[in-house]
């Protein structure tokens, strides 16, 4: 049975010698980045026949609003560890540009993290738990002037775009999650005790939360038992259900900052262009007609769930089931959809 520092090389080498995969994941990130259609046209090729039969498609493949985030024996595309150590650069340099800096940060956290969950359930997960069992996809043709689409996808982690050229015109459903939420112990350089790669998403959510003066809070409570996941997951539409909580309305402007941060550290995962339309939709919504609604404890370890809803967004976030090494509530689920239409589809009525 490999040690757990010899299976932590394979998976953090990336194929490569002498370097590991964080310093290959993070190499020239202040160079300017490439058009993502010239990334996706050089990933595409940088494929062989087979590696394109894969992860080529059409644009009209069924496949393309077909959307994991759980562990699968396999899935659409072609997985980073099916690829030569030339064509997983290609296919890192997609996912760059596709996102932004901090985006990036946290999606190859997310996908190393397979060596720590390696580490907590022992040999038997060898297979299932895999850095490189990260699969990429292209719909149609990148180009200046085509409609195409993308997806990056694999355990804990599902993006999903559409594109006109290099205008990104979709890009839900955004889903990143983390088993463990927070580390309790050292594994390794970039995975010391305490690291948390989605902390802002759930601290800023306790902290709207302890703001909220009692009629505010029992306004944002949802009924019933907390939630074991979030809605629709899977689903090629998000669920249209109206919106339920406390409105941004009732809110103090202080609150609304917090609220507004909270957002900010869903919409700051994608390119600035892609952030600053979301945003602008969401004020010419209206951002007062907001709502945000909680369930489960107020304080971590204890299982909870949050809603943030708009006329042009949903974000759901669950932190409930135990992590690897048993720890309660530290496994977060998280994602930003569009309530005008996932996959750039219009909203089946």
């Amino acid at each position: 049975m490999r040690s757990w520092i010899a299976m932590a090389a394979v998976g953090l080498a990336l194929l490569s010698i002498g370097r590991s995969a964080w310093e290959r994941l993070t190499a020239n990130q202040d160079a300017p980045a490439s058009s993502l259609v010239m990334s996706a046209q050089a990933f595409g090729k940088s494929l062989d026949t087979a590696g394109k039969q894969k992860a080529m498609l059409p644009y009209s493949d069924k496949e393309r609003v077909n959307w994991q985030f759980v562990p699968l024996p396999t899935r659409k595309g072609l997985p980073m560890m099916d690829m030569s150590a030339e064509q997983q650069d290609a296919a890192r340099q997609l996912l760059k540009v596709a996102v932004s800096q901090i985006g990036f940060e946290k999606a190859t956290k997310i996908m190393s993290l397979e060596n720590v969950l390696r580490k907590l359930e022992g040999a038997q997960s060898h297979e299932r738990r895999n850095p490189l069992k990260y699969y990429f996809t292209i719909y149609g043709t990148p180009g200046a002037s085509e409609h195409w689409g993308m997806s990056i996808e694999g355990h804990h982690l599902s993006l999903n775009f559409v594109m006109q050229g290099d205008k990104i015109v979709d890009s839900t459903p955004q889903f990143f999650a983390t088993n463990p939420a927070e580390l309790k112990d050292n594994y390794g350089e970039g995975f010391e005790k305490g690291l948390r790669v989605l902390r802002e998403e759930e601290t800023l959510a306790f902290d709207l939360l302890a703001t909220l003066k009692d009629e505010q809070r029992q306004a944002a409570m949802l009924p019933g038992e907390t939630p074991k996941e979030i809605r629709a997951p899977s689903e090629a539409q998000p669920p249209q259900t109206p919106a339920a909580g406390v409105t941004a309305a009732s809110l103090a402007a202080a609150q609304k900052e917090v609220l507004r941060k909270l957002l900010s550290a869903y919409t700051e995962k994608m390119r600035p262009e892609v952030a600053q339309s979301r945003w602008q939709l969401i004020d010419k919504a209206g951002f007062d007609k907001i709502a945000f609604a909680w369930s489960g404890a107020d304080r971590p370890g204890v299982g909870h769930y949050y809603r943030i809803q708009g006329p042009t967004f949903l974000v759901e976030f669950i932190n409930v089931q135990n992590d690897a090494a048993g720890n309660p509530a530290n496994h977060i689920h998280c994602v930003w959809r569009d309530m005008e239409g996932d996959f750039d589809l219009p909203i089946r009525s």
